[in-house]
């Protein structure tokens, strides 16, 4: 075993595997590039109190954030999750409203290592501030869901809730201590004392004894004020207008503090788990207030990318590429290889080669083992001739041909589009 390996918690994703997360990120840019959304790159790393401000009573930074005094002596948290990270970077920097962002990140959370959760995990998400229109609810949704279809997943459920707000949700939190109260004693031993504190999160808890106590307990859809009301019924008739199914959920909460009125999580039922969420967010009108910006509504969300990966993979679609090359050059008169690879890699061909001088059956075997569709050899005989041996490294025969070595690109681009 190594000295050293990878810590526990994270995990080293190579070749090819990696290509399946390029081609990911790849779609998600494109969509929401296609929807006026930028990319922000944000610091791995806040000062403490950007997290702890929006949610200091949860688990995330109470349990679960990686924090630490720096040799400066200030208090430094490694970022959990996205969202504070970007307001905070709106308030510091005031870019015009609407600002539109995307991000595709590591975020740090000690929890339990299990199936796709990981200390160090990767999220894309999308942060939207300086409206609060419920058609914006819709699109960020709509944004989220169309990268569940673009990768293949047919068995997502949206989870859909309302949190009201700062006018209404108080006399609902009133109502929710009221039962919680009642049922105390029917609490796991965590929430018995944290109802006064942050009884949202009770709600949350998958604990088959809170889950049992909350199945009765008061909803926020009840209480909710006429505007939040109204807006909750525009983002289902907007969802409903795009096709994109939902399923009401009143304990839906989600982990953090700062989400007010449309709240929403994906689920992925071929994980066949009871932590099978692949993505989620909602309304946080009051973070950038928090934060100390003006008041400025938002909505986003955050997509594991493991968790995504992992649900593909549950339902056999968007697989890992076979390989990341398409032509390997298989040259054994020294001079042909590098202009070729060079001529391939600008025409948009995926093309490597070998090195050191190996022999031709040499260079053939790591043509095999690289993956590649087709291997283009290049002898005494074709350098003489001025052709190339095109050789089909799939099929199985009669699998080459030999062309002249001014049809190379088009013949290559033409097998490949096969």
């Amino acid at each position: 075993m190594p000295e050293f390996q990878a810590p526990v918690g994270t995990r080293d994703v190579l070749p090819p595997e990696s290509a399946r997360w390029e081609r990911l990120i790849a779609l998600f840019a494109g969509r929401v590039g296609r929807a006026g959304y930028g990319l922000v790159v944000s610091p791995m790393f806040e000062d403490v109190g950007v997290f702890e401000r929006v949610g200091q009573a949860t688990d995330v930074v109470r349990k679960e954030m990686y924090d630490f005094e720096d040799k400066g002596g200030r208090r430094i948290a490694l970022r959990p999750e996205g969202t504070a990270s970007v307001v905070r970077a709106w308030v510091q920097h005031r870019p015009t409203l609407p600002f539109k962002a995307w991000y595709a990140a590591p975020s740090f959370r000690y929890e339990r290592p299990q199936a796709g959760r990981y200390r160090q995990h990767h999220q894309l998400g999308v942060e939207a501030l300086g409206s609060d229109d419920s058609d914006l609810d819709v699109e960020v949704i709509a944004l989220a869901w169309g990268l569940y279809r673009d990768v293949g997943l047919t068995r997502v459920r949206l989870l859909l809730n309302s949190l009201g707000d700062a006018k209404c949700r108080p006399g609902y939190l009133d109502a929710l201590r009221s039962y919680l109260h009642e049922h105390r004693d029917e609490l796991c031993d965590e929430h018995k004392t944290r109802i006064d504190e942050n009884p949202l999160r009770i709600l949350d808890c998958k604990r088959e004894s809170c889950v049992r106590v909350t199945a009765d307990a008061p909803r926020m859809l009840d209480y909710l004020c006429d505007e939040c009301a109204a807006h909750f019924s525009r983002v289902r008739d907007g969802l409903a207008d795009l096709g994109i199914p939902f399923e009401l959920e009143p304990r839906l909460v989600r982990g953090l503090d700062y989400y007010t009125r449309t709240t929403f999580e994906f689920q992925a039922p071929a994980l066949e788990s009871a932590q099978n969420g692949i993505g989620g967010g909602g309304r946080y009108d009051g973070l950038a207030e928090q934060l100390g910006g003006p008041a400025t509504p938002g909505i986003g969300f955050g997509i594991g990318i493991e968790r995504v990966l992992l649900a593909c993979d549950a339902e056999g679609t968007f697989p890992t590429p076979s390989s990341v090359v398409d032509v390997f050059v298989v040259d054994v008169t020294g001079a042909a290889a590098l202009r070729l690879v060079d001529e391939l890699r600008a025409a948009g061909v995926r093309a490597d080669r070998a090195f050191d001088g190996r022999s031709m059956k040499a260079q053939l075997r790591l043509a095999d083992r690289s993956g590649a569709r087709l291997a283009v050899i290049v002898g005494e005989q074709e350098a003489a001739d001025g052709t190339v041996t095109l050789r089909d490294l799939r099929e199985r025969g009669e699998n080459q041909e030999t062309i002249p070595r001014g049809d190379l690109i088009d013949r290559v681009r033409k097998v490949l589009d096969q």
